[in-house]
């Protein structure tokens, strides 16, 4: 269909091996030299769909209405990179993430060695995937109610979430241009998933495109600190899904100690 050849061309990594660093990191003093080696950040987020009454369980979620929860990586460009879109609202981030990495079919994009994304507290963390410091404050706007840091840990998810957030601000781009995603006709449910991969696909074409468009241009003068998280992360159980690898925690030590003697010092 022509929906998946535009996507095909469009949702993919532009650098396929990741060579080269984003001037977003290269060109700011907060991750720069720390977070050199980020590719980009994965995070889910939920649409509004039109399901059969007999189907409408499996898609409320924490929202109260009918989702499809989408995951979705994208570059420091805000271009989406990667996605997969369609499963069920109440389906939590950590699964969707592995059925990403482990069905072949995917074709994800996975990180080269020595290369990562960056994900929330709600993903496991092995190789290649960066995650914060749990049981510690994360999201912006908690920083924003206290000056100061409580320990170092604080110290790198400040700036995780700093950076992380950048595919929120894509989601808030892709939303705001495309109306039908917030309200979704009662087309069948494989169209509707379609339109979101689509839109995705189109969404990219004008970043890469257009060098004046006024929603991205928009969102590039937004202070990143003023932009909040409030996506759901889905309630199935899959909460237990932490795990995270030793070379993960020791790169994520790292650059913690980087960013404290850098910043506090």
């Amino acid at each position: 269909m022509a929906s998946s050849k535009l996507a095909m061309e469009y949702i993919k990594p532009q650098d396929k091996s990741f060579r080269h660093v984003s001037n977003k990191i290269e060109n700011d003093k907060r991750y720069w030299p720390f977070f050199k080696n980020a590719i980009g950040a994965i995070d889910g987020t939920h649409i509004p769909c039109v399901v059969p009454a007999s189907e409408k369980s499996k898609y409320i979620g924490r929202k109260g209405i009918p989702t499809q929860n989408v995951m979705a990586v994208c570059d420091w460009d805000m271009c989406f990179t990667f996605v997969l879109a369609g499963w069920e609202g109440t389906a939590h981030d950590a699964r969707i993430f592995q059925h990403a990495l482990t069905a072949r079919s995917m074709n994800f994009p996975h990180p080269p060695s020595g290369k990562y994304y960056l994900v929330d507290a709600g993903y496991p963390t092995p190789n290649g995937y960066l995650g914060p410091y749990r049981r510690e404050r994360y999201h912006l706007p908690d920083f924003r109610r206290s000056t100061g840091f409580a320990n170092n840990n604080e110290v790198f998810n400040y700036f995780h979430s700093s950076l992380r957030c950048t595919i929120e601000r894509t989601f808030g781009v892709w939303k705001k241009r495309f109306a039908i995603l917030r309200n979704m006709p009662s087309y069948d449910y494989d169209i509707q998933v379609q339109i979101v991969v689509a839109s995705m696909a189109i969404h990219n074409f004008i970043r890469r495109h257009s060098n004046s468009d006024a929603d991205f241009m928009h969102h590039e003068m937004e202070d990143q600190e003023d932009y909040e998280d409030q996506e759901d992360h889905g309630v199935d159980g899959y909460s237990s899904m932490t795990s995270s690898s030793s070379a993960m925690t020791s790169i994520r030590d790292i650059i913690r100690d980087q960013l404290v003697y850098y910043h506090l010092h």
